[in-house]
């Protein structure tokens, strides 16, 4: 089965790992043909855009629901080595991470890479460049310090 289209910021990281935005139930069901077993959320349950139980979709499906809600005003270490105990106890099954418009995440996969933990520093800064390019509190959280006093830029709106 070929990659979904429809899905919003979509990218595959590798053969095991997927990004995107805020899945639908539909699309959740997508990833899980597409052999994803375990489903991480970096996106607030809050947040506009969230499913109202995707939990219960999830888990439904039979996927493994792992929920780090990252708050977009202050990302934290706390939340960092989340993902990253996450993506460690999941090293031999399919995943999927998402948060509502993969600007989260795309980060949280730079930031893996440059500290030397998995993947290309420069294939995952391509990924997040294509996505946005942080400013402010994210810069600072991915180790770009130079462009903490730059404003969030998203891709096709402000860049």
């Amino acid at each position: 089965m070929a990659d979904p289209t429809d899905i919003l910021n979509w990218r595959r990281i590798d053969r095991r790992i997927t990004t995107s935005g805020q899945p639908t139930e539909a699309q959740l069901a997508q990833i899980k043909d597409l052999g994803a077993t375990v489903i991480v959320n970096l996106g607030p349950h809050s947040n506009d855009g969230a499913l109202d139980d995707e939990r219960g979709t999830v888990e439904g499906l039979g996927m493994r629901y792992v929920y780090i809600p990252v708050d977009f005003e202050n990302p934290t270490q706390q939340d960092f080595d989340q993902f990253c105990s996450a993506l460690e106890q999941t090293a031999d099954t399919r995943v999927h991470v998402h948060c509502i418009y993969n600007a989260r995440v795309s980060a949280f996969f730079y930031r893996y890479a440059r500290e030397g933990r998995g993947g290309s520093e420069a294939d995952q800064f391509a990924v997040m460049d294509g996505i946005w390019r942080p400013g402010g509190v994210w810069a600072d959280f991915i180790g770009k310090t130079e462009d903490t006093g730059l404003e969030n830029r998203f891709l096709g709106y402000e860049y």
